[in-house]
């Protein structure tokens, strides 16, 4: 089978609403640029109708994949699914609620494409989202670009974003890491990174899926790329060095007691909170220790952390719905 040009990854959860005029815009797109293409629609366990109209869309149109989920695992789960399924050269990722636009598609492909870059980021530079919204999406952009490093970014959780097809098939996708894919991309080498200004659009069909939660989760999974980036495959690098300094600074107190009571004879050592705090740090710095041994084990031994339970998918040559 030849490679299509271009897949198209869309993550969703309750959006039959807009499925049918996303792919139809999809489709009047490649046709008109003439990209061979691949639609790859990921229902994240939905309790509306929209496993049945993506059966409804593959069976008419032959470039549309369909994956379902048995339940809501999240947008990350979702992504993480369609990147193994996709098998484009380039690979463009884009929310189903109509709110980006499929004719942003050929500028994308193009910086891809002729321009070499690993990665594209679309900025919404004019959102119409709510206050409530992009606010907070302001401050967890900032925050970011300081953490990670990547200051050419100004939105790192556009939905709409471009790909070589080399970048999806070697990096993980998890919790809500999504969010952070230009930081993953950058960590597992893919070092050319830029951004693209689109067209953000008003919501047409459907609710916002933004919390809070997701807010509080992002950057906690933030913290966990920092964390997985520089000591995955070392963590006893982590551990062992703090172990080592709290365990040498509780020896030093311990000595230095030690030589109070025996040399200059100062009694009552184990009633002075000096006396606790040496303790308790020798016993966080053993503690320390064992789990470095242990995350070493680990990060050694572990398995694949991405199994998700898919119950049905749709062959893009068959068409026909397959039960798992």
């Amino acid at each position: 089978m030849m490679t299509p040009d271009i897949s198209v990854v869309v993550p969703l959860y309750n959006e039959d609403e807009s499925l049918q005029e996303l792919v139809t815009w999809i489709k009047k797109v490649m046709e008109a640029n003439s990209y061979t293409y691949e639609v790859v629609l990921i229902d994240d366990g939905s309790t509306d109708e929209s496993w049945k109209v993506i059966q409804n869309i593959a069976h008419v149109n032959p470039n549309v994949k369909g994956i379902k989920f048995r339940r809501n695992y999240g947008k990350s789960a979702a992504l993480n699914e369609g990147f193994i399924a996709c098998s484009g050269n380039v690979v463009i990722t884009m929310d189903a609620d109509l709110q980006d636009s499929p004719d942003e598609i050929p500028g994308l492909y193009k910086m891809i494409k002729d321009d070499g870059w690993d990665l594209v980021s679309g900025w919404k530079k004019k959102r119409y989202d709510p206050i409530s919204k992009t606010i907070p999406s302001k401050f967890f952009n900032w925050t970011t670009r300081k953490a990670s490093g990547i200051n050419n970014l100004h939105d790192f959780n556009c939905g709409l974003k471009a790909y070589k097809g080399e970048v999806v098939k070697n990096i993980e996708v998890y919790g809500e890491m999504h969010r952070y894919i230009p930081v993953i991309a950058k960590w597992s080498g893919f070092n050319k990174i830029t951004e693209k200004v689109v067209e953000h659009r008003e919501r047409k069909f459907g609710v916002t899926k933004f919390g809070l939660e997701r807010f509080v989760n992002g950057f906690l999974d933030l913290m966990s790329i920092m964390f997985v980036s520089r000591f995955g495959k070392r963590p006893m690098h982590l551990f062992g060095t703090m172990g080592m300094i709290c365990f040498a600074i509780g020896f030093i107190i311990a000595g230095w007691l030690s030589f109070d009571k025996y040399v200059n004879k100062v009694y009552g050592i184990a009633d002075r909170p000096l006396f606790f705090f040496a303790i308790l740090l020798l016993i966080i710095g053993a503690q320390l220790f064992l789990a470095g041994f242990l995350a070493e084990m680990i990060a050694r031994t572990g398995s694949d952390k991405n199994q998700y339970q898919v119950s049905q998918t749709i062959n893009v040559n068959s068409n026909q719905t397959i039960n798992h």
